[in-house]
């Protein structure tokens, strides 16, 4: 059996969108389920596009999601260069492009702008205009020819695509696709720069590296008959087609840029986990056959099976990627947790004297690390309240009896001076025995005073512990002065 070959192909235009990673993530779950190779290649052909600095966030972003490649610019593994506009260079595009010519699957295009700019137009495969080439320079004589490459006139080549029949491609998400031959326009294959376009870098590229699986979106599917017919025309073997499915926000429209989490490092700059988000983007459009929604690189390997990616737009669900991300959090190792908590904790409550404590207060309650400021910034400063909030229903505890308890534990809070959170909790424990009240009656008052809000991360005395004793008697006074004016 071949081995198994497949590459990411990114070209350096910025952040990696998150389509990119999917593309990156099946590629390489392809190539380690199959025991293949996995191999990265740099697509910087398009010089309007490059963005300085994107080839490194391409490293980084692969790096820090663990999709590690067996081969790349930094990894020769003997089919270099890996770099598009190095391979260029070389001569390798321009060398097979004329070998295409020589067998009339492609030929000069010497048509100028105004020529090109008459010719009919019909929709592309990104929805703009595109104008649709009659083969004018196809009926050139290799004198004409010839005599043009002698003068220096611009040029580019040009696939030579039928006019009659039809073309059949497979892909293993959508079957059998059939085109007619009238619909293919003859696309450019050597600009007139000099350098390739995209499609007919890849073809070459892919088999020259021995690529056995192309993973892409399924937006270059109507791409996939001229793919085809160029691994035709050189007598080369098709590879494996998997076109995966668009991804589309809420409202399923594209995933754009406005939506402001359509790059990898715009989900971990709001809080994301890396590994959750790997997760995630794996079930963008496929899951496993036993349904399991939270799954380790080891367990995606395993279990990551092409054949069941779907057809259907796959939705970014965020709100499930925050459910996700929150399951990921809590199962975190308390170090790593702490390495991204604690930063948040000390700048969002500076004076808090046990930040790690806090931090770990609210692991299982947040879904992203920005989650935290909001879960505890009361600590550093009580917000206002209603006195509404002493109301519990189910501790029995009314406005009144909330009056009472803060009354009568003021005096025992303010002669102790072990403040932590064990001391407290016996101190409390033995004045509600001794006044006949259960615990809850006896929390539930005390933490509304000391935290101003309904829900917090921790009970009374885990508030009071980290808060200390002159702040924690501080807010247990002033609940007593506001149930006292509201009960007049």
């Amino acid at each position: 059996m071949v081995k198994i070959r497949t590459r990411f192909a990114p070209s350096p235009t910025g952040r990696m969108h998150v389509g990119n990673l999917r593309t990156a993530l099946y590629a390489y779950l392809i190539a380690r389920h199959g025991g293949g190779d996995f191999i990265l290649r740099i697509e910087d052909t398009d010089r309007e596009r490059y963005v300085e600095g994107a080839v490194d966030i391409i490293y980084r972003t692969l790096a820090k999601t663990g999709l590690i490649h067996d081969e790349g610019p930094d990894k020769d593994g003997g089919c270099g260069p890996y770099v598009q506009s190095e391979r260029q260079a070389a001569g390798i595009y321009m060398e097979y492009a004329k070998q295409l010519v020589e067998r009339g699957e492609a030929y000069y295009c010497f048509c100028d702008a105004e020529r090109l700019n008459s010719l009919r137009t019909a929709v592309g495969e990104d929805g703009k205009e595109i104008r649709v080439y009659d083969k004018h320079c196809l009926g050139l004589s290799a004198e004409e020819v010839a005599a043009n490459l002698a003068a220096g006139k611009p040029f580019v080549i040009r696939q030579n695509n039928p006019t009659e029949g039809q073309t059949t491609f497979h892909d293993e998400i959508y079957g059998d696709i059939s085109v007619e031959n009238s619909e293919l326009d003859d696309m450019v294959l050597i600009k007139s720069d000099g350098f390739p376009t995209y499609n007919f870098a890849n073809v070459v590229d892919d088999h020259l590296m021995g690529i056995t699986h192309v993973v892409r979106g399924n937006e270059y599917l109507s791409s996939s008959p001229k793919y085809n017919r160029l691994y035709e025309a050189f007598g080369w073997e098709v590879p494996v087609y998997v076109h995966c499915p668009l991804i589309t926000d809420e409202t399923h429209k594209k995933l754009s840029k406005r939506s402001g989490h359509s790059s990898f490092e715009d989900l971990i700059e709001q809080g994301f986990v890396t590994e959750a988000v790997v997760n995630f983007v794996a079930l963008l459009g496929w899951s496993p056959e036993d349904n399991q929604e939270i799954l380790s690189m080891e367990e995606l390997i395993r279990k990551f099976d092409y054949r069941h990616i779907s057809k259907s737009p796959a939705v970014f669900d965020y709100t499930k990627l925050r459910w996700m991300n929150g399951v990921y959090i809590s199962r975190m190792e308390d170090g790593a947790y702490l390495a991204e908590a604690l930063p948040v904790v000390r700048k969002t409550v500076p004076s808090v004297r046990d930040p790690e404590k806090v931090a770990m207060m609210v692991k299982t309650r947040i879904e992203t690390f920005l989650d935290i400021p909001e879960k505890i910034a009361f600590l550093e400063t009580l917000p206002q309240y209603d006195t509404a909030l002493y109301v519990n229903k189910k501790a029995k505890c009314t406005e009144e009896a909330a009056l009472q308890v803060l009354k009568e534990a003021l005096p025992l809070l303010e002669a102790q001076e072990d403040y932590s959170n064990d001391a407290l909790f016996a101190l409390l424990s033995a004045f509600g025995a001794e006044k006949g009240y259960k615990t809850n009656y006896v929390m539930w008052p005390l933490r509304t005073a000391v935290s101003g809000l309904q829900m917090t991360p921790g009970g009374a005395t885990e508030l009071m512990s980290v808060l200390g004793k002159q702040e924690s008697v501080r807010r247990i006074r002033k609940g007593i002065w506001l149930l006292g004016n509201a009960l007049g």
